[in-house]
């Protein structure tokens, strides 16, 4: 799950469609550059057998708003290596909000937002 983050964080599609079951993969994945992801929450997490479940909260800029994706993804472990199948999203754990410039950036480096992600 983490990996798969840090995937979005730099937009490597080539790691994302690697990670992605071959019975689930979309055809292809326009990732968007205008989002900045600031963090990375798990909330929970459950493995049975070669089966998984992770519900995480990814924390995002976009336009200078705050949001998140809050999700229950599903995972399968082939070949030694888990692979995502599907996810199921969730409402966000809180409202997205404008960012002001010199507030503290989200993504807790301790710098303001305009020195940081709004870059």
């Amino acid at each position: 799950m983490r990996s798969r983050y840090s995937a979005y964080v730099i937009n490597d599609s080539d790691y994302l469609a690697q990670t992605w079951h071959s019975e689930h993969r979309p055809p292809d994945l326009p990732l968007d550059s205008g989002i900045s992801w600031v963090g990375l929450q798990i909330i929970d997490f459950r493995q049975r057998g070669d089966r998984a479940t992770v519900e995480f909260e990814a924390s995002l800029v976009a336009a200078g708003i705050l949001d998140a994706v809050h999700e229950v993804s599903r995972f399968v472990k082939e070949g030694g290596r888990w692979f995502y199948t599907s996810g199921d999203q969730l409402a966000p754990t809180f409202k997205p909000r404008s960012l002001r410039r010199n507030e503290a950036c989200p993504c807790g480096s301790g710098r303001k937002f305009k020195r940081c992600c709004l870059r």
